[in-house]
């Protein structure tokens, strides 16, 4: 480990280290956004859902075109401008009185990160040697994670449930990493190969269309997703209603951050298993650890039991991303490897309806029959296995068929 450290690029390390910072800014208020709104604001629980889930909503149609722009006029130039374009939206947000801010300013937010989150990895990608981009993208991840412990206990200090304060702190870290970022990219400029910038928009959404086990593994992923979007949206809206939980807003701060302590105990135990089988298989495991603690949580009502939910839905979370970047990283084309992890974005359709329905659930079955709302959550999260062994199942005898073809040509 102490060797891969060593070989990490300087971008790499201002990434890293941006990312705890961020994420820890993030995950200090927008968690707390939904019930922020219903409590105070006296929005409905769907609508709360609907405001959360327009940020992915745009990232499913931003995540690629961030992508392929990055390929065609390089990273540094979308990472600054989505970077400090978040400084701003963190500001309206901490301004916000009327219900239509919130949605506008959360729509921003889901452009601001569908522009930076494909081309940063993308741009990991471009200056990590392939021996160790699993090691990095899951730096990157357990970055992510710690960023997430202390986000929450300090949102929970600063009342984010009750108000959009804590939004300005999160501008000034936004604000900061992006100076950061800047004089990074001026002190150790990447270029873009001019390969790159000749791939037409057309010809990258070809490509990208083509490949048929790319487009079923996707449908796998945005089923996923929307199990792991409920950890933010449906969660926290049922911990606060439920009649049968006290001081809920303060359980849901403890278990996001005791999440984020798993990923990081767990992440790098469960990689040496994880990467001896395929990458697809991990995200099949993944699916159904998070189907089945979602299932559980409506039979769960102590901190104890909600505490060992959440250690095995993160146990599922971690084998869901931490291979995610390195399957996308392996299936990716050279010449259009930002739009490929631009085109993951699509798998926010999950982040997308997981609010929105969760958010209808507690509507209709109200927060006091919580097996009938996580029992609709979890069936259509395991919809998403059928989707990834299908698509394993091709991977496969295409990689048995490009042998066969490189085994005659030597002959």
């Amino acid at each position: 480990m102490k060797n891969n450290l060593r070989t990490l690029h300087p971008l790499s390390w201002t990434i890293i280290i941006g990312t705890i910072f961020g994420r820890m800014a993030t995950s200090m208020s927008i968690p707390f956004l939904a019930v922020y709104l219903t409590q105070v604001k006296g929005a409905t629980a769907s609508s709360a859902g609907f405001i959360i889930a327009v940020s992915s909503l745009i990232g499913i149609v931003a995540s690629f075109y961030g992508g392929y722009i990055s390929d065609r006029i390089g990273r540094k130039k979308v990472m600054l401008m989505s970077i400090f374009g978040w400084t701003l939206v963190f500001v309206g947000f901490a301004f916000a009185d009327a219900i239509w801010v919130f949605f506008v300013m959360n729509a921003l937010n889901g452009l601001c990160r569908a522009l930076f989150e494909p081309t940063s990895k993308a741009l990991l990608s471009d200056v990590t040697p392939p021996s160790i981009r699993l090691f990095v993208f899951n730096l990157r991840y357990t970055a992510i994670n710690i960023g997430v412990i202390f986000g929450p206990l300090l949102g929970l200090y600063l009342g984010s449930s009750k108000t959009t304060i804590p939004f300005l702190a999160a501008a000034f870290i936004y604000f900061l990493y992006g100076l950061t970022l800047a004089w990074q990219f001026k002190k150790h400029p990447v270029a873009t190969p001019a390969s790159i910038k000749q791939i037409s928009i057309k010809k990258a959404l070809s490509i990208i269309q083509k490949d048929t086990v790319f487009t079923i593994i996707l449908i796998g992923i945005i089923l996923c997703s929307f199990g792991y979007s409920q950890l933010s949206s449906t969660l926290p809206q049922y911990l606060s209603a439920s009649p049968f939980i006290e001081d809920g807003p303060k359980l849901f701060g403890y278990l996001l951050s005791l999440n984020a302590v798993v990923v990081i105990v767990v992440q790098y135990p469960l990689l040496l298993i994880a990467k001896r089988y395929s990458t697809i298989l991990s995200l099949t495991a993944g699916n159904v650890l998070i189907a089945g603690s979602l299932f559980a949580i409506a039979f769960s009502q102590s901190l104890g039991t909600l505490a060992f939910i959440i250690v095995i839905f993160t146990i599922g979370e971690v084998l869901l991303f931490a291979m995610m970047d390195l399957f996308i990283d392996n299936i990716a084309k050279p010449e259009v490897k930002g739009s490929y992890f631009g085109a993951v974005g699509f798998s926010q359709l999950g982040s997308v309806i997981g609010p929105w329905v969760g958010g209808m659930c507690i509507d209709f079955f109200g927060a006091a029959n919580p097996l009938s709302i996580f029992s609709v959550l979890s069936i259509i999260t395991i919809a998403g296995v059928p989707f990834l062994l299908i698509g394993y199942y091709r991977l496969r005898k295409r990689s048995e068929a490009s042998v066969a073809v490189n085994i005659r040509a030597d002959h």
